[in-house]
């Protein structure tokens, strides 16, 4: 997944790429015409837009986005936590506002809901994940490779989702844990490995574990990338 970060605070903006760099690969600009200048030519899963910012603010960035047709999801920032600087942000259209300072888990909460809100929005034709020759079909829960269908049931259909959407980057098993069972589940930690040696297992049957890469220590990486895998 692709996030773009506009935030004229350069050590934020650097804070902000370091507390999600596990859940998304990220683009940075540091004002406003280069922020909308991004969303022209690259497509985003989510957009953090700050408010205060030189040539152009987070406002009239974000209104002429949308008026371009761009319905990526957006988080705004601002300094400004007055009820009326909310509301006109929500107006311009952002999906979601986030007062100075905050909390990076909050933070990743915040992107995480944003951009599953929007894949659920996707039409039915629209709402399925494709991996080399895998395919999982979001609404019916159906994995196939090529023709044949996958056992992965619950949760080994969950964490596959999950490494798919976020292929070729390393996903923490700490990331895993809270996305798929959640901060409050009694669920020994321990489950991600077990899940993830579910899912290589199935794999395997058509030579696709490969694919799924054990970062010892950190996580786990499914990746298309040869120099990944090979």
């Amino acid at each position: 997944m692709k996030a773009l970060i506009i935030e004229d605070d350069r050590i934020l903006s650097n804070n902000i790429c370091e507390s999600i760099k596990h859940m998304f690969d990220m683009t940075q600009a540091f004002d406003g015409e280069e922020g909308l200048q991004a969303t022209f030519e690259d497509e985003y899963d989510v957009i953090i837009l700050d408010v205060m910012m030189p040539k152009m603010n987070g406002h009239e960035v974000l209104s002429q986005m949308r008026q371009s047709g761009n319905t990526t999801p957006v988080l705004m920032l601002t300094a400004l936590d007055r009820p009326t600087d909310q509301i006109k942000g929500l107006k311009a259209g952002a999906d979601d506002y986030l007062s100075k300072p905050f909390d990076n888990d909050v933070l990743q909460a915040r992107l995480e809901a944003l951009v599953r809100r929007s894949k659920t929005g996707m039409t039915s034709r629209e709402n399925v994940l494709t991996f080399l020759d895998l395919s999982m079909n979001l609404n019916t829960r159906v994995v196939k490779l090529g023709k044949d269908k996958l056992e992965l049931p619950g949760k080994q259909f969950d964490l596959l989702e999950y490494l798919i959407e976020n292929k070729n980057i390393i996903v923490h098993k700490e990331r895993i844990f809270q996305h798929i069972w959640g901060f409050y589940s009694t669920t020994e930690f321990s489950v991600v490995e077990v899940y993830a040696s579910q899912i290589r297992k199935v794999l395997k049957a058509y030579g696709y574990d490969k694919y799924l890469k054990t970062v010892r220590g950190i996580g786990y990486m499914l990746t298309d990338d040869s120099e990944l895998y090979g």
